[in-house]
């Protein structure tokens, strides 16, 4: 009996390239088709194009080609989770639907899942299309990360990988609704593997990631994997009141040696706005994890799902594993 992979794609507006996608992708799988069965889970997050309608017309042509509606814009990492839920391959590979991520590197990796590692993950070489500023950034942003994180980080490691059904297994139990996808990958640990790509332009449109939504990302990765932003705001704490204390001694003798004087009220108010604007920054990061353990007490489910074009019998398999999932963690 032939093994499954599980191509798993989130999308979100992304009509102008779902049929070039599924083109190139079809064609750069057909030497595995020999030995593999395949299944081409597309989950639409919420698009408001018509990137339901060309996924649909693929169904009717396709037999492997499935789609998860979900109900509203939950955000790629829950859309990836979801994908994780519904998937049934004995090994899952995540890509975008913009080719960005080139097709040909599925051959690598399944070569790779071949040889017996478990998380095969695409490290990109050269990101093109992207602006200078943009890749500074992002190269800031993982040193950061990799130097607080207790986990181990992958700098220049997106979501282009293959995991094996035990990862997949391993990560749907992990039901925290404030994800970081990237960090839960090192965290499951398994063997690994990389594999080299230069990531490409996007085919059509225009990338859905604005300035804020990376930002938001570049927080939820910093707060998901460490808390020394809790204890720079402890230390940076500490070092200024040491100082203040310093500084009352100091005016305490001035003022008992020469008296009161008027002249130090630019330095008062330098140091009120200090104080202050450091209490602000402090509430804001302690604001940031106590934030995410609210969200995390309502215990709500993570998605809710429109509509779901696979089988019957496959919707009762997933069904049934996730009670088992359940059991398990009771």
């Amino acid at each position: 009996m032939k093994k499954l992979i599980s191509i798993c794609v989130p999308m979100y507006n992304e009509a102008e390239n779902v049929d070039a996608f599924y083109k190139q992708l079809t064609t750069t799988i057909r030497p595995l088709t020999q030995k593999y069965d395949f299944e081409f889970l597309f989950i639409n997050d919420g698009s408001i194009d018509h990137s339901v309608k060309k996924v649909k017309a693929l169904t009717l042509a396709d037999v492997r080609v499935k789609l998860l509606d979900l109900s509203r814009n939950y955000g790629k990492e829950v859309a990836m989770a979801a994908g994780f839920d519904y998937c049934l391959g004995d090994a899952v590979i995540t890509m975008d639907a913009d080719l960005q991520h080139p097709p040909k590197v599925i051959l690598e990796m399944v070569e790779q899942w071949e040889a017996g590692y478990l998380d095969v993950y695409g490290k990109r070489n050269e990101r093109k299309g992207e602006s200078f500023l943009k890749k500074k950034m992002s190269e800031i942003y993982y040193k950061l990360l990799v130097k607080f994180s207790k986990v181990e980080v992958l700098p220049g490691v997106g979501d282009y990988r293959l995991l094996d059904r035990v990862c997949i297994d391993s990560i749907r139990k992990m039901k925290e609704t404030q994800r970081y996808t990237k960090g839960l990958y090192m965290w499951i640990g398994f063997r690994k593997k990389e594999v080299n790509f230069d990531a490409e332009e996007r085919f059509a449109g225009e990338t859905k990631w604005k300035f804020m939504d990376l930002l938001k990302l570049g927080i939820d990765g910093l707060t998901s994997n460490t808390t020394f932003p809790l204890k720079i705001a402890g230390i940076l704490g500490g070092i200024l009141s040491f100082s203040s204390m310093l500084y009352m001694v100091y005016i305490l003798i001035t003022t008992l040696i020469y008296g009161t004087s008027v002249p130090g009220y630019p330095t008062l108010v330098t140091l009120i706005l200090l104080l202050g604007g450091f209490q602000l920054i402090s509430l804001g990061i302690m604001g940031e994890y106590l934030g995410k353990i609210f969200h995390e007490t309502k215990n709500r489910p993570l998605y809710f799902v429109q509509e779901y074009t696979g089988k019957k019998i496959e919707l009762e398999k997933i069904q049934l594993s996730q009670r088992f999932a359940k059991t398990e963690s009771v």
